[in-house]
């Protein structure tokens, strides 16, 4: 994942955080460890979808808060 991928995401794994009231130091941890331990789960494939990359974050998410995954999982569907 390049820098610019992972600014965005995690810009928007903030705001998915501070929408189900997680502060934003313990979504920032949460955030961090998630993406490092999507990209470990991910280097070894060839070819990485959006979908491989969302579903890897989100289980990695759910580790500290279902919400948080859940409302992740689902951004574009939310309201």
């Amino acid at each position: 994942m390049n820098a610019i991928d992972e600014k965005s995401i995690t810009k928007n794994l903030k705001i998915d955080a501070k929408a189900v009231g997680i502060p934003i130091g313990a979504a920032e941890i949460f955030i961090e460890k998630s993406l490092k331990e999507a990209n470990k789960t991910l280097k070894s494939k060839k070819i990485i979808t959006e979908k491989d990359l969302e579903r890897a974050i989100a289980k990695e998410l759910k580790k500290y808060n279902a919400d948080f995954a859940y409302v992740y999982e689902n951004h574009d569907k939310i309201i």
